[in-house]
């Protein structure tokens, strides 16, 4: 199927860059968040960052109102009718997920495609939990969304091969690339990813380094652009613990299992980035480590 208007459910960091990207790929948007603030917030969000690609010359300022003009939001879940596709993209809960799926899917088209940015739960329980499972994808982008190429496509038991194909066609146009992942817990990246951030966590927990120490050596031993901390703080940490959560459910090896200190940082409101505060504080230039 074409894809031209698509909703993107959840305005926050991830949902703001979703509908950036495919508003400046020519697709027309409803983004949709129950809270006005957030949605206002997320709208400021996106005409700062399109000025700034002004101001680099990646975009023109025609570019820049065009891509604005064509995003439309709303708090209420029935603007969604008449998009081709919906992506999801709020808290990564799952008993989150499944209580907007049963408020926004009565709205849909009958051929409405729903695709989860879900960057660990499983699709096809999700697919199954939304009574829509052959239009039911995982689309797992990446923050920054403007930035990161990447998103994962994970098919569910009984997601369709049209579906597939659709999204895939639809990451390609919005500029991204994709790989197609299987739908176990964290499928690819963060299989890989969030349990070397949380050994990072636990080196930094049981003495073993500092946080700039930990972060330098990764970056300057393992060639990695930024250090594990550094990349923690800029993913959030309450979702890095929601991932090895998932990951410690759904796998059962204690491997997976949270560091306290993670665990503590998240209880504490140390988010990282989002809320100025993680394994550094945001509030000095440069970022002072908090421990």
């Amino acid at each position: 199927m074409a894809i031209q208007l698509i909703g993107v459910l959840g305005a926050g960091a991830m949902g703001n860059g979703i509908a950036h990207v495919a508003a400046t790929s020519g697709l027309d948007v409803v983004l949709v968040d129950t809270a006005q603030p957030v949605l206002d917030k997320s709208l400021a969000t996106m005409a700062k960052n399109l000025e700034r690609q002004v101001q680099k010359g990646t975009i023109d300022g025609a570019a820049r109102d065009v891509a604005l003009a064509r995003v439309k939001a709303s708090t209420a879940h029935d603007a969604l009718g008449a998009c081709d596709a919906v992506i999801e993209a709020v808290p990564e809960r799952e008993e989150i997920k499944r209580k907007v799926y049963a408020q926004i899917i009565p709205h849909l088209k009958p051929d409405a495609i729903l695709a989860s940015n879900t960057s660990s739960i499983s699709i096809t329980r999700l697919g199954a939990a939304s009574g829509i499972a052959d239009r039911f994808v995982g689309m797992h982008f990446f923050n920054p969304v403007p930035m990161m190429k990447l998103v994962e496509v994970i098919r569910g038991l009984a997601t369709s091969d049209s579906t597939v194909a659709a999204v895939e066609a639809l990451a390609k146009r919005m500029g991204k690339t994709t790989v197609a992942a299987a739908d176990f817990p964290g499928f690819i990246v963060n299989r890989i990813l969030v349990p070397m951030i949380n050994e990072a966590v636990f080196a930094l927990h049981e003495g073993i380094g500092d946080v700039i120490s930990i972060d330098n050596g990764m970056k300057l031993g393992a060639a990695h652009l930024m250090g594990p901390l550094t990349l923690a703080d800029l993913v959030g940490l309450d979702v890095a613990l929601d991932v090895m959560r998932v990951l410690h459910q759904g796998l059962g090896e204690d491997k997976y299992r949270p560091c306290p200190l993670l665990v503590n940082y998240v209880e504490a409101g140390w988010l990282g980035r989002k809320t100025g505060r993680g394994f550094y504080d945001y509030s000095t230039n440069p970022p002072t480590p908090t421990r």
